[in-house]
């Protein structure tokens, strides 16, 4: 079976993610680098870059911070139902 057109097009905006593993010179030690790569459009970041929103500081409750983890595990939660 194979991949939904949706989900390949999803995989395609993923950064690409590379893990080497290797052993120093000497064998004492176990070197794991990870390289995430991710393709963006230039203009994109010249956006970001160009943009002057500022923001402010404020303090957050233990309720806000509640309210905010919670409304995220809602969000992952429709995403994953999507996917």
């Amino acid at each position: 079976m194979g991949l939904t057109n949706k989900r390949e097009q999803h995989l395609k905006k993923m950064p690409i993610i590379e893990n080497k593993i290797t052993t120093s010179r000497n064998g004492r030690f176990l070197i794991h680098r990870t390289i995430i790569t991710h393709i963006m459009p230039a203009d994109y970041y010249r956006a970001v870059l160009a943009n002057s929103i500022k923001v402010t500081e404020e303090e957050l409750t233990d309720d806000d911070i509640s309210n905010i983890i919670k409304e995220g595990r809602e969000y992952l939660k429709e995403q994953a139902e999507i996917y």
